[in-house]
């Protein structure tokens, strides 16, 4: 009697069911974290422009009117504060700073500055700037405000 040696069609299909299961699982766990990474990159940037943003306003006594573009250098009556302005790191865009993400009020004393986030619930969205709060959602928006 010969007896054959090898794998049934059954255990294959379980085998590779077993594999497609941990894939998924891993790249959710993968995708989750470059988000989270992402997020935190997003929180120093605006970190580092609040502290330049600072810096103006300890030269000037007032903080910039408008915020130039990513990649560009930040200066206030010609003393560079920021090398480069951070890009957004998912897709190398500058941060969008409109109306609706820098605010300041007439005399440029306070301002707020928010970055939209991946992750929902990693925001604060409660700092408070140009007329006293900032209008974005909570949880979604990480938001950095006048520190004077």
């Amino acid at each position: 009697m010969k007896k054959n040696k090898g794998f049934t069609l059954l255990e294959l299909l379980v085998v590779i069911s077993i594999i497609g299961i941990l894939m998924a699982i891993g790249t959710v766990s993968f995708t989750t974290a470059q988000r989270k990474s992402r997020d935190s990159r997003r929180r120093g940037d605006m970190k580092a422009i609040q502290k330049a943003l600072e810096q103006c306003y300890a030269v000037d006594g007032s903080y910039l009117d408008e915020l130039p573009d990513g990649g560009s250098v930040m200066s206030c009556t010609g003393q560079t504060v920021m090398e480069v302005v951070p890009v957004d790191p998912k897709n190398s865009d500058p941060y969008e700073y409109d109306d609706d993400s820098y605010s300041y009020d007439e005399d440029n004393d306070k301002y707020c500055l928010c970055a939209l986030l991946e992750v929902t619930d990693g925001g604060n969205a409660s700092a408070a700037g140009a007329g006293g709060s900032c209008t974005f959602g909570a949880g979604t928006y990480y938001c950095v405000s006048n520190q004077q």
